[in-house]
C-alpha cells in the first residue's frame, strides 16, 4: 500500500509542479482562481513572480522524488511526513483566505479551494502518510 501511495504522490505532485512552470513561463489559464483574493474578489492578495512560482513547481518536484524513494530511507519517512503535516496545515488554512478554515468565502479562488484545492491537501497529506509507512505501526 505504501508503494501505490507513493506513486500517487509522486504522479500528483508532478503534475502540479508542471502547471506551476506553466504559470512560471507566462501562461494564464486558471492562474486567477488559484490565489486568494480580498473579500471583494477583485484584489488578489499577493502577485506572485515567475521565480517564486518556479520555486513552488521544483520544491513540488523534489517532492515527488522524495515519494519515489531518492533519498536515504530514514530521510525519506522524515520528508514524506514532514509533507504530510505542510499539507495538512494548508488544508486547515489561515481562518481568513486559505483552507477549510477560511472566513472569506464568496470568491472564485474561495470557491476552488473548497471544492478541489483544500480536499486535494488533504489527500496529499493523506498519501505521504501512507507511504512514510505510517500505517505500518497500526
Amino acid at each position: 500500500m505504501a508503494t501505490v501511495a507513493a506513486l500517487v504522490l509522486a504522479a500528483l505532485l508532478t503534475t502540479i509542479a508542471a502547471v506551476h512552470f506553466y504559470w512560471a513561463v507566462g501562461g494564464r489559464w486558471g492562474v486567477s482562481l488559484a490565489i486568494p483574493t480580498s473579500a471583494d474578489g477583485h484584489h488578489p492578495l499577493f502577485e506572485p513572480g515567475p521565480i517564486g512560482t518556479a520555486t513552488v513547481g521544483a520544491l513540488l518536484l523534489v517532492g515527488a522524488a522524495v515519494a519515489m524513494g531518492r533519498l536515504l530511507p530514514t530521510w525519506q519517512v522524515v520528508l514524506l511526513r514532514l509533507m504530510a503535516v505542510v499539507f495538512t496545515l494548508r488544508a486547515v488554512g489561515d481562518f481568513r483566505y486559505v483552507g477549510f478554515s477560511k472566513r472569506v468565502k464568496a470568491t472564485p479562488f474561495a470557491y476552488w479551494d473548497a471544492r478541489l484545492f483544500s480536499p486535494l491537501c488533504v489527500a496529499l497529506a493523506l498519501l505521504a502518510a501512507v507511504a512514510s509507512g505510517v500505517l505500518d505501526a497500526l
